[in-house]
């Protein structure tokens, strides 16, 4: 029998799955952020450690492979500075671990990669990731990927969260101005945030320090005027609607043949929504590409990770 870890590091928590060589899940740990361009190595290094050691395990497990599937690792200095990570956490005296890995068995990646193949199950299709940030990733049976989005929050991160939240904020004040038609993200924001009048935004945007997350925070209040039907939310729905759906064409016009028939999981948050986002998505894909797919994950990342790291056995 052989195990292996899966390592599925983002920037708000790192989750760690104990895996068998017959693809059972033996054991689940968390600890915090370890997407180290934001919180430095060792930090995120540390954060790691305390994932593996949340396993909790009571025997000593030899394991034969890891894959780490971390958050702003996507260039080849980005992965010698994990691969170091992983020698240190070799080196570890309080981890009831033996380490047998070789270079091959030592698997480092981008997180939407490990999305992607816990998603569908396997290292073929599309991931749609749409939370705090964006990106649409795809992988074809020949192994050539292809990436859109995820440029961050001022270069791209289009239908993200936070672009939901500051379109709505500012269809608001467009309301409120007279340059748009009327709304109710204006009663919705003031009411929400506490406002007495929707100019006092202002404040709390640009002088309450408030970063990504918190105004990503906002975008359910856009969701759900709606869902209750809106217009200028809808508005910013169905623009985040097309962004995505022209992202994930750009995905399948350079990974699959026009009768290759492949799955696109839909992940993150904004896809729960109330406003039915997931489902226009869907409609409009599959018009476009009826050899298409759209699913839930059928699996989490750090599944993901796990499966490939059972696949460099």
């Amino acid at each position: 029998m052989s195990y292996v870890l899966g390592i599925d590091g983002g920037g708000s928590k790192t989750v760690c799955i104990l895996m068998d060589d017959s693809r059972q899940v033996l054991g689940r740990g968390e600890a915090g952020a370890s997407n180290y361009q934001s919180i430095g190595i060792a930090a995120a290094a540390k954060a790691i450690h305390f994932a593996i050691e949340a396993l909790k395990l009571t025997n000593t497990i030899k394991i034969s492979a890891i894959c780490l599937g971390l958050a702003g690792v996507g260039r080849s200095g980005d992965i010698e500075v994990v691969r170091s990570m992983v020698q240190e956490l070799q080196k570890s005296q309080f981890l009831p671990i033996t380490w047998d890995l070789q270079p091959a068995n030592i698997i480092i990646c981008h997180d939407a990669l490990i999305a992607l193949v816990g998603g569908v199950g396997h290292d073929v299709g599309i991931v749609v990731a749409a939370g705090t940030g964006s990106i649409i990733f795809g992988r074809n049976q020949q192994g050539k990927t292809k990436r859109v989005g995820g440029w961050g929050y001022i270069l791209g991160d289009e239908g993200s969260a936070y672009k939901i939240a500051v379109t709505g904020m500012q269809a608001a004040l467009k309301s409120y101005d007279g340059r748009e038609m009327q709304t109710s993200l204006v009663e919705d924001f003031k009411q929400h945030l506490g406002l007495q009048n929707i100019e006092e935004l202002i404040e709390v945007i640009y002088r309450r320090g408030w970063g990504v997350k918190e105004i990503a925070s906002l975008a359910p209040i856009v969701d759900l005027a709606a869902s209750s039907g809106d217009e200028l939310a809808n508005n910013v729905i169905d623009d985040a609607v097309e962004e995505f759906v022209i992202a994930t064409s750009t995905v399948i016009d350079a990974l699959f043949s026009s009768n290759s028939s492949c799955e696109i999981v839909i992940t993150g948050s904004v896809w729960r929504g109330k406003s039915q986002i997931h489902e226009r998505f869907t409609t409009a894909t599959v018009n476009q590409f009826p050899q298409v797919k759209v699913i839930f994950p059928r699996y989490e990342p750090a599944y993901g990770a796990g499966l490939l790291a059972l696949q460099s056995l």
